[in-house]
């Protein structure tokens, strides 16, 4: 007679399999964790009030992270990313601030910052997968060529935005914040392209770029367009902290690019490539986030906050790893 026992799987079992459908789990749990400790410091913190502060000020970083999540996918990376934000920031509120300012000029300026964006990636794009550049130290050099033109289309900081645009990131509709209305959309976004064809050729090439060659993928097209995707998110990014701050500052991505990459790696994606979800790299970001308001409300001396906050993040990857390598 066969023994039951050994047809049923333990829950280290079940907890591994959930691991390998689901990537982001281990982050999910950890943010999980973090949302936790900061409701026990601080109660304001998973109050309504609360989250949507959270959403507000963490959601340029959401959505640089998914952005980041197209090239990484692909074994890539885009050091330029958070240059691009800060080019597309500069970019609509100097053109706002020469404009009528109304609604549909403001809308019409916004899907000009998108074709910026698209256009950086684009460049990126061509560089790395049409001429062969390596991503890391291409999309360094476009960084710094993407940070002067910005400083070129706004030499100092503080231009403010409109005030139509930044009374209407913050203002409530039908109950609801409006950032509560663009996470919405980021989730639906997530939705839509992780059952897409780019995404699952992007997955493929990372696993095995030589195999997804002899396949037949056109490879160099599929990593162009995870650059331009990369560029069109870092747009959406600029969208969001334009609004959180209500000014333009052409240095004000410059540091959210290594965040946005570790914001991914903290998902579980692997920077190899081949494996990893865009909704594990929300909750990356967001797991940053965190970790930040953790170390602030415990009463972090402020000369240590950096030390603890980054020594946090890194425990945070480590664990993330630890779990991932398990299942």
């Amino acid at each position: 007679m066969m023994n039951t026992a050994t047809q049923t799987p333990s829950a280290a079992q079940r907890f591994k399999a959930l691991c390998a459908r689901f990537p982001f789990l281990p982050a999910l749990i950890i943010l999980m964790l973090l949302f936790a400790l900061n409701g026990f410091f601080n109660a304001n913190t998973i109050s309504a009030r609360g989250i949507t502060g959270l959403f507000s000020t963490y959601l340029a970083l959401m959505f640089l992270a998914v952005g980041q999540s197209f090239v990484v996918f692909a074994g890539d990376i885009d050091l330029s990313a958070g240059n691009i934000l800060s080019l597309v920031n500069v970019f609509i509120i100097t053109m706002m601030n020469a404009s009528a300012g109304d609604g549909a000029t403001t809308l019409g300026i916004m899907a000009l910052g998108v074709l910026v964006g698209a256009g950086c990636g684009l460049f990126n794009g061509l560089l790395i997968a049409a001429l062969r550049l390596q991503p890391i130290v291409a999309t360094f050099a476009t960084s710094i060529f993407f940070t002067g033109i910005a400083l070129y289309v706004l030499p100092v900081a503080g231009m403010p935005a409109p005030m139509i645009y930044w009374q209407t990131y913050f203002a409530s509709f039908f109950g609801l914040p409006f950032v509560i209305y663009v996470v919405a959309l980021l989730l639906v976004l997530i939705f839509l392209f992780s059952r897409s064809k780019v995404v699952l050729q992007l997955l493929a090439i990372g696993d095995d770029k030589q195999a997804a060659f002899q396949s037949g993928l056109p490879v160099t097209a599929t990593r162009i367009k995870g650059y331009v995707l990369c560029g069109v998110f870092a747009s959406f990014a600029a969208f969001c902290l334009t609004g959180d701050t209500a000014s333009g500052d052409p240095l004000v991505g410059s540091a959210m690019t290594l965040s946005s990459v570790a914001a991914v790696v903290l998902g579980g994606s692997m920077l190899s490539g081949g494996f990893g979800t865009q909704l594990g790299s929300l909750f990356g970001a967001l797991t940053i986030g965190l970790i930040g308001s953790l170390v602030y409300f415990v009463g972090t001396p402020a000369s240590w906050q950096n030390f603890v906050q980054g020594l946090a993040i890194l425990i945070a990857l480590m664990v993330g790893i630890l779990i991932s390598r398990r299942s």
